[in-house]
């Protein structure tokens, strides 16, 4: 149990950091590339959405994801306070466990703090992908 109380922490954290850095990097890549392809560059329109939903599929999963990821730190800070509870066989104080609890919750709040972000980015990205297929659609069509 001192191993699971020592490095939950760590993992859950390092988690969602990696989670939060992958999210920035895929939003800062589908920028850049929403400012800069050309829709005359594409003949056919799978080609087009392949190219306009790349990597959104790693968005959609960091953001309905990261949350449990919170959660799963959440779960495991409570039942570290509530096995300290038992090993102190009565003798502990409404402090420690308050701290404890607390503590246990900001696991839940940074993996809200990873889900946000990302899920409103991912929703942004898809209105580009939407935009971009209807001005693919447009141009055939006028052509």
């Amino acid at each position: 149990m001192e191993f699971i109380k020592e490095y939950t922490d760590y993992v859950i954290f390092g988690v969602l950091g990696l989670m939060s850095i992958l999210s920035l990097t895929f939003a800062i890549e589908r920028l850049i590339f929403y400012k800069r392809y050309k829709i005359k560059d594409y003949a056919n329109e799978n080609d087009l959405e392949n190219d306009l939903t790349k990597n959104l599929t790693t968005l959609s999963i960091i953001g309905s994801n990261a949350p449990y990821i919170g959660l799963l730190g959440t779960v495991v800070g409570v039942m570290i306070t509530f096995y300290d509870m038992g090993v102190s066989k009565g003798n502990f104080d409404t402090d420690s466990i308050l701290i404890g609890l607390s503590l246990a919750l900001k696991a839940t709040a940074a993996g809200l703090l990873v889900a946000i972000p990302t899920l409103m980015i991912y929703t942004m990205c898809l209105r580009q992908v939407d935009v971009g297929i209807a001005k693919f659609k447009a141009n055939k069509n006028a052509s």
